[in-house]
């Protein structure tokens, strides 16, 4: 069954990047990321308290929440750079460089979860690495901005973040009901969110959202949620070097959306780095 709450946590996962993308036009994306978090912390709870897994927290010891917090802070850092890359990138420039940490995971997953390395799992990594390198698109010469430099930085961040993220939740929910270990994190995530909104003077700027853009960040935090319910189910029950390149199939559904939305559309090269990611994906879950 975990296959299927993977390929859930892709498809919600890539609802959300579209929708988010339509709610930061004017927004700011840090103030944008803890609006939407309020709504995902209010979405997982609730389903901890329908299913009856608040029952378990006195029985998580200190090692699990200790993986739970560290796990939720580099998600929250994951979102504010991955928000930020979006605000100032193309959809489809930001979303294959941010789904580079597939690779980088299941390195990390080899090496301390010990997963194991096959000829056939090294061989699918090999696809996914080379779909992911013909996605991501060169810099332009001349940016329209010098602001449009960044969302390189920004996304190779997220990256960088979402990886860590996998492993150490992978860690924390091992002894915690998947429920419970996502409300868990959400929180941590939350007061790193609004502590960001803080610091850099932003928080006056919330009743100047839209309103249009205001429906658009919370739907994006109701579609994360019921990603992030699918992922760490799927994470408690399966391994992480093939739950989470699954997940990041979630560039199908985005790209989809994001030609219909916003007409982006792909170059042949793109169009066979997406092929070849999609390949390698379902060889790996295959093996």
């Amino acid at each position: 069954m975990w296959i299927f709450y993977a390929a859930g946590s892709a498809f919600f996962a890539g609802v959300t990047s579209v929708l988010a993308k339509c709610g930061i036009k004017k927004a700011d994306s840090n103030v944008a990321t803890a609006i939407r978090t309020v709504v995902i912390l209010i979405f997982a709870w609730l389903i901890v308290l329908l299913t009856g897994s608040w029952h378990g927290i006195p029985g998580i010891d200190g090692k699990t929440m200790l993986f739970l917090c560290l796990s939720g802070a580099a998600t929250g850092a994951s979102w504010l750079c991955y928000f930020r890359a979006l605000q100032v990138g193309d959809i489809n420039k930001v979303v294959p460089v941010d789904k580079s940490s597939t690779v980088l995971t299941i390195l990390l997953a080899l090496i301390f979860l010990h997963e194991g390395l096959s000829a056939e799992k090294a061989a699918a990594v090999f696809m996914i690495t080379a779909g992911i390198l013909l996605m991501i698109k060169k810099k332009d010469s001349v940016p329209a901005e010098n602001e449009k430099k960044s969302w390189f930085l920004y996304a190779s961040g997220s990256a960088l973040f979402a990886s860590l993220t996998a492993i150490l939740g992978k860690v924390g929910i091992s002894g915690v009901d998947s429920n419970l270990g996502t409300a868990i994190r959400t929180s941590v995530v939350l007061a790193m969110a609004w502590l960001m909104v803080f610091v850099s003077g932003k928080a006056k700027t919330i009743h100047e959202i839209p309103r249009k853009e205001f429906v658009f960040i919370c739907c994006s935090g109701i579609a994360t949620g019921a990603s992030w319910l699918c992922y760490y189910r799927a994470l408690r029950e399966g391994p992480a070097s093939v739950v989470v390149p699954i997940d990041k199939l979630s560039v199908l559904v985005t790209v989809g959306f994001s030609y219909m939305v916003f007409g982006e559309r792909l170059t042949k090269k793109e169009g066979c780095g997406l092929l070849l990611l999609t390949l390698g994906t379902v060889a790996l879950a295959a093996v």
